[in-house]
């Protein structure tokens, strides 16, 4: 899962996040990578974003998992609305769910942005290097092809 802030104490919300993601109705956190800072997606005149992938163990099917993110998500004050890219407290995205592939209905599995997005990338490296992710092939390969110069990782990140 990936997950993202840019409002509000991003990190702390990315903190208490992965604190309400590891919860036995819903997941268990296996993993989590360093936040990385990177640049707003679409040149949005608003601050930057930090980004985190974690690994989460579950036995919730793929839509349900999805509803849960969104509920965390309005718990932490993200309300959706008409703009795609607004600035937000709390995003989280389902990037994978094991091998399975799916085009619809919610959610398209992997994430259709998952290969092009350094913020993702690198990030699911630190906690995957070997994964091959169904449809796009090795990880390693699609970081070859995506630039982490805009990136900054927080070494010092208490989980």
């Amino acid at each position: 899962m990936g997950l993202g802030a840019n409002i509000d104490e991003p990190l702390e919300h990315l903190r208490r996040a992965l604190a309400d993601l590891d919860h036995p109705s819903g997941a268990r956190l296996l993993r989590v990578s360093r936040p990385c800072r990177s640049p707003p997606l679409g040149g949005k005149d608003q601050p930057a974003y930090w980004n985190a992938v974690a690994e989460i163990e579950t036995g919730l099917e793929p839509g349900r998992l999805l509803s849960w993110f969104h509920a965390v998500e309005y718990r932490h004050g993200r309300r959706r609305g008409a703009e795609h890219w607004a600035p937000r407290p709390l995003d989280l995205d389902l990037l994978l769910y094991g091998t399975l592939v799916r085009t619809g209905p919610d959610p398209v599995l992997p994430h259709p942005g998952l290969a092009s997005r350094a913020f993702v990338l690198y990030p699911l490296r630190e906690i995957a290097p070997g994964l091959e992710i169904p449809g796009f092939g090795p990880l390693e390969a699609l970081c070859a092809h995506s630039s982490p110069h805009d990136l900054v990782f927080l070494d010092d990140w208490p989980r």
